[in-house]
């Protein structure tokens, strides 16, 4: 099944594709690679899920934001590249979460993002290396950031 097909049948909205708030560039290319730059938890409506893990946010809804992110990081890709079925694999996820204190669960928020890019692009393109962190800010406040890498077909 190609990514397009298996996006469709999950029955999922993209928000529209994130625009720069800086001086980078959403999505680069180079050497069969793509590198986007931080998302955050973007929605249809053009708001983000803000807040930090365990004061404002309980795993489940940080999970949520994750997965709202990865549907940012889909938007951006699909703008870029005019369909998913160009990308080959996710090669590096790097997520950061806004938590409070001494949390320790930066690793299951950012499985929301992770288990909808397996959804997407399959077991063995969607799985990559990974990182997830706890940072004390984000920018514009929201919970998630990621940065991705994926090769190209």
């Amino acid at each position: 099944m190609s990514h397009e097909a298996r996006f469709a049948s999950l029955k999922l909205e993209l928000p529209p594709a994130p625009k720069a708030i800086g001086l980078y560039k959403p999505v680069l290319e180079c050497g069969g690679l793509l590198y986007l730059s931080g998302h955050g938890p973007l929605h249809t409506d053009g708001s983000f899920t803000c807040g930090r893990l365990g004061d404002d946010l309980d795993v489940a809804a940080a999970q949520a934001a994750a997965r709202q992110t990865g549907l940012a990081v889909l938007a951006s890709l699909r703008e870029y590249c005019g369909s998913l079925d160009k990308v080959a694999r996710l090669v590096k996820t790097f997520g950061l979460v806004q938590t409070a204190g001494d949390c320790k669960d930066q690793p299951a928020v950012i499985n929301g993002f992770s288990e909808l890019m397996r959804d997407v692009f399959g077991e063995e393109q969607g799985i990559a290396a990974r990182s997830a962190v706890g940072a004390a800010s984000l920018p514009g406040g929201w919970v998630v950031e990621i940065e991705t890498i994926f090769e190209l077909v």
